[in-house]
C-alpha cells in the first residue's frame, strides 16, 4: 500500500523547507529508518526519515526546492503500484491545520509584564535557543514529558533528544536542533507542556538563564502570570551559575568518546547506553553504515532478574492513583463528544459463520500468512461499504463529506488505552494483504511504534471483542466516521433451517452504531444486508 511522506514540522517557527539533497532515488528500495533526504528549515538542515518500508515511487519536490509543511514530498508503496489516487486526493482535500506561533521575532525579542508595569523589550543573546514543544501529531494538544534524557547543565548537540514526549496517539522523541548547553527545564518529568509551550532553553554555559525567563515565558501558553513569579524567585529549573557536569560511571567499552566515534542515530545511542550495549560491535544497516534503532533491536538484551516485593497484609485497604495518559485523556473527550453529539442509533443482525470458517480452515492450510476472521470481515465490509457508500461518510457540521476511498479502522486496546491501525484502501486488498499489513500495525500499535499516517484517515471503523467471549455489544462512533461496526464472538447456536428442521450453526452477532445525521435506518439495514450476504458466501471475496 502506497504512503505518502510529508514535509514535516521540524522546528517550531517552520513553515517550510528546502530539499538540500535527496539520498534515495525513484525506485530505490528504502527501510522505515532510512534517510531519505535532507531539509533545510529556518533553523538547521535535518534529516527526513519515512518510517515505512518499499519502494521510492514518487518524488515531489526537486532538490534545491521548497516545500511547505505537510505538502507531499515522496510517495512509498510496492514496485509499480498505481499510486495517481494519493495525488488526486491531496489535490482536493483541505489545507492542513496550522499551530499559532506567538510573535516572538523569531524568538530573539519578547516583551514581559512585571510588576503590573510593561518593560522595555528585552534582547536575547544570538546563542539562546528556545525549544518549544512541537506538533507531534494532527490532534495534539499538549505533551506529557516522560523522561527527561538530559539534565540542566548538560552539553547537548543539535541532534541529541531532549525528551521523551507522550502525545495522544504514541510516545515520539524531541530534537533540540541546538548546540550548548541545558540551561532550563519547562516542566519535570510527568508534567504537560501545552503545543509550543517553552520545552527548555539552550545555550552558553556562562548564560545567566534567570535574566531572561521572564521575557520569554511571558508568550507561554496559559502561564500569564508566570513571568512574574520567576522574576521573584529562583526557578528550579534554571542554573545560576551552571554547576560541573556529573558523568555516570560507565564500562570502559561504553565510553561516550566510542560512541562518538561511531556513526549513529540519537536514539540508537541512546537505547545502546540503556541495554549495556557497545555501538563498535554493531554493524549498523541505515545509509552509510549508520546504527539505527532496529540494529539495536535486533541485539538480544539481557535479562535481568526482577526485585521481589513483599505483598500487602491481609484485609487491608489501599488504593493507587494513576494520572490520566495523554492518549486516555483523548479518549475521553473524543468519545465522549460522540456519544452525545452524534445521535446514535443502533443496528443488530445475526450471520451463519459456517461457510467463512470452512474456507479460512482451507486457505491456512495451504499458503501463509495465516487469515483471521476479523480479516475476512474487514474484507466483507470494504465490500459492502463500495455498494453503500452513504455509510463510508463522514458528517462535517455544515456538509456530509462522501468518501471515495474506503479506509478501514481495526480498534486495538493496548494498556494505555485504545488505538485504531488503518488498513487503507482495503478495497483494492486480497485477504492476504490485508493479513499481512493487519498484523504488522496491530504489532505495532502493541509496542508504541505506530506511526501518524497508520493510526488516522479512517473512513469506517471495526470494533472485535469476539476474541475476548463478548457476544453482543454496542460501540461508540469513532469520529469522523459515520459509522462503527461491533463484533461479537461466534457461538453454536440451535436455529430453525428452510426445512423446518432444528440445526445446530455457528452464529455471529453484529452491531452497526450509526450517526443519524449522516446515516438514515433503511441505508445502514440495506449495508448490514449485504454485509451478511459476503459473510455468507465468501467465495465472493476471492472475486
Amino acid at each position: 500500500m502506497a504512503e505518502v511522506i510529508r514535509m514535516p514540522l521540524l522546528s517550531d517557527t517552520m513553515k517550510e523547507g528546502k530539499i538540500v539533497q535527496w539520498l534515495k532515488k525513484v525506485g530505490d528500495d528504502v527501510a522505515s529508518d532510512d534517510v531519505l533526504a535532507e531539509v533545510q528549515t529556518d533553523k538547521a538542515t535535518m534529516e527526513v526519515v519515512p518510517y515505512v518500508d518499499g519502494t521510492l515511487l514518487y518524488i515531489g519536490v526537486p532538490e534545491g526546492e521548497v516545500a511547505a509543511v505537510n505538502q507531499i514530498i515522496a510517495i512509498i508503496g510496492d514496485q509499480g503500484e498505481d499510486f495517481s489516487s494519493l495525488l488526486e486526493a491531496n489535490a482536493t482535500s483541505s489545507n492542513p491545520t496550522e499551530v499559532q506561533m506567538p510573535d516572538t521575532n523569531d524568538n530573539k525579542l519578547n516583551t514581559a509584564n512585571t510588576d503590573n508595569n510593561q518593560t522595555a523589550s528585552i534582547a536575547l543573546p544570538d546563542d539562546l535557543e528556545i525549544v518549544r514543544m512541537p506538533l507531534l501529531s494532527d490532534t495534539m494538544k499538549q505533551g506529557k514529558i516522560v523522561a527527561w534524557l538530559k539534565e540542566v547543565g548538560d552539553s547537548v548537540g543539535a541532534d541529541d533528544v531532549l525528551a521523551e514526549v507522550e502525545t495522544d496517539k504514541a510516545t515520539m522523541e524531541v530534537v533540540g536542533y541546538a548546540d550548548g548547553t541545558l540551561l532550563y527545564k519547562g516542566v519535570d518529568a510527568g508534567d504537560s507542556v501545552e503545543v509550543n509551550g517553552v520545552l527548555a532553553i539552550v545555550g552558553n554555559k556562562s548564560t545567566d538563564i534567570n535574566k531572561y525567563l521572564p521575557t520569554i515565558l511571558a508568550e507561554q501558553p496559559g502561564e500569564n502570570d508566570k513571568a512574574q513569579e520567576v522574576s521573584d524567585t529562583q526557578t528550579a529549573h534554571s542554573v545560576a551559575p551552571v554547576q560541573p557536569i556529573k558523568t555516570k560511571a560507565m564500562p570502559e567499552q561504553m565510553t561516550n568518546t566510542e560512541n562518538i566515534r561511531v556513526k549513529a542515530s540519537p536514539l540508537a545511542r541512546k537505547m545502546a547506553e540503556d541495554k549495556g550495549i557497545s555501538l563498535a560491535g554493531i554493524q549498523g544497516s541505515g545509509d552509510g553504515g549508520r546504527i539505527i534503532k532496529r540494529d539495536i533491536d535486533n541485539y538480544k538484551e539481557v535479562q535481568r532478574p526482577v526485585a521481589q516485593t513483599s505483598s500487602a497484609p491481609a484485609a487491608s485497604e489501599s488504593f493507587t492513583d494513576t494520572p490520566v495518559s495523554q492518549m486516555r485523556e483523548v479518549i475521553a473527550r473524543r468519545l465522549g463528544e460522540s456519544k452525545f453529539s452524534a445521535p446514535h442509533f443502533y443496528l443488530k443482525i445475526s450471520v451463519e459463520m459456517d461457510a467463512l470458517l470452512d474456507m479460512r480452515k482451507k486457505i491456512n492450510a495451504l499458503s501463509e500468512p495465516k487469515i483471521s476472521v476479523n480479516d475476512m470481515i474487514i474484507k466483507a465490509c470494504a465490500m459492502a461499504l463500495e455498494k453503500h457508500p452513504a455509510v463510508n461518510s463522514s458528517w462535517l457540521g455544515d456538509k456530509i463529506r462522501n468518501n471515495h476511498h474506503i479506509h478501514i479502522g481495526s480498534a486495538v486496546a493496548i494498556e494505555e488505552g485504545l488505538i485504531v491501525p488503518v488498513i487503507k484502501f482495503a478495497r483494492q486488498k486480497n485477504l492476504g494483504q490485508i493479513a499481512t499489513e493487519a498484523n504488522t500495525l496491530y504489532e505495532k500499535a502493541k509496542s508504541g511504534k505506530l506511526q501518524p499516517q497508520e493510526f488516522t484517515g479512517n473512513t469506517f471503523t471495526i470494533s472485535n471483542l469476539g476474541m475476548m467471549g463478548i457476544e453482543d455489544f454496542t460501540a461508540i462512533i469513532n469520529p469522523p466516521d459515520a459509522c462503527i461496526l461491533a463484533v461479537g464472538k461466534t457461538t453454536p447456536t440451535p436455529i430453525v433451517n428452510e426445512a423446518g428442521e432444528v440445526v445446530v450453526r455457528n452464529m455471529m452477532r453484529l452491531t452497526l452504531s450509526c450517526d443519524h445525521r449522516v446515516v438514515d435506518g433503511a441505508v445502514g439495514a440495506r449495508f448490514l444486508q449485504t454485509l451478511k450476504e459476503c459473510i455468507e458466501q465468501p467465495l465472493l471475496m476471492l472475486l
